[in-house]
């Protein structure tokens, strides 16, 4: 072979080597939590807000970010709209709420404005909630992400150490079939899957019975498929909605719930796999 198709031969060789992409912690953060979902609508948004609020009152200094940039929802959810603070004209200062710290596009943008912005744009808009709001000293942050495989979740996978994903989902089969390739999504970008969760996995009826609106079983037995964790169920509760509806989080305004108490569970578990 010719000194010339050695060079070429040897650049496409390097060119089609995996690359080993440089991961960062979040700065004034110890330990990073992605809470994800595959697909939409199934109350990936509240429990990471309850996650949140569980950890703290597990003693931990605890941030939350919203990474959905097209549809923010931590405002709401924690019934916060006002403007964080601007340091030196370059820095942001998270919003505290109840003793968390908060930070979501949501604030920096008025609640009807539709954020229509290409890839790029998005990209830009998440180094910015990773890199230029002034966390605090915290034990955890939970990054509260969007629906999906797109381009947040590879930008975190390439520039975020993320010490694990919690996966969310309904038991019904349309979520499972984009749980699956949340899943192979994580593990083909080295990030370590916590668990999954079954939210909505049953309503509890005042004749005392359960009735599994969206199916049954199918969360964990996915777990077990992949040979993942199973964190626990959270049933559907209208108390659960209402808090969110009220932007007062359950396991903050009411934390000896029944709900409550299952958030406290899968929180613990958590911290367990941190320490």
């Amino acid at each position: 072979m010719s000194e010339k198709k050695a060079e070429m031969s040897q650049a496409m060789k390097e060119k089609l080597a995996p690359k080993n992409f440089i991961k960062n912690p979040i700065k004034g953060t110890k330990f990073t939590i992605m809470v994800s979902s595959a697909k939409g609508g199934v109350g990936k948004s509240t429990f990471a807000v309850n996650l949140a609020f569980a950890l703290k009152q597990l003693g931990k200094k605890v941030g939350l970010l919203d990474a959905d940039i097209y549809g923010p929802s931590l405002p709401k959810l924690i019934g916060e709209n006002k403007k964080p603070e601007n340091k030196d004209g370059k820095y942001i200062v998270p919003i505290d709420s109840h003793g968390v710290q908060c930070m979501s596009m949501g604030f920096l943008v008025e609640e009807t404005t539709p954020m229509i912005w290409r890839g790029p744009m998005v990209i830009s808009a998440i180094k910015t909630l990773t890199e230029r709001v002034l966390w605090n000293e915290l034990d955890v942050i939970v990054i509260d992400m969007p629906p999906g495989t797109g381009d947040t979740q590879l930008t975190f996978a390439q520039d975020i150490k993320v010490d694990g994903a919690i996966i969310i989902s309904t038991p019904q089969d349309i979520a499972l079939l984009d749980v699956k390739r949340g899943i192979q999504m994580f593990d083909k970008t080295k990030i370590n899957i916590f668990g999954l969760v079954d939210n909505m996995s049953f309503f509890k009826a005042d004749d005392g019975k359960n009735y599994n609106i969206f199916g049954e079983g199918g969360v964990e037995k996915t777990a077990k498929e992949f040979n993942k964790d199973f964190l626990g169920k959270i049933p559907l509760h209208q108390d659960l909605r209402i808090s969110a509806d009220k932007g007062e989080p359950l396991t903050l305004s009411n934390p000896d719930h029944e709900i409550s108490l299952i958030f406290k569970e899968i929180a613990d578990k958590i911290l367990k796999k941190l320490n």
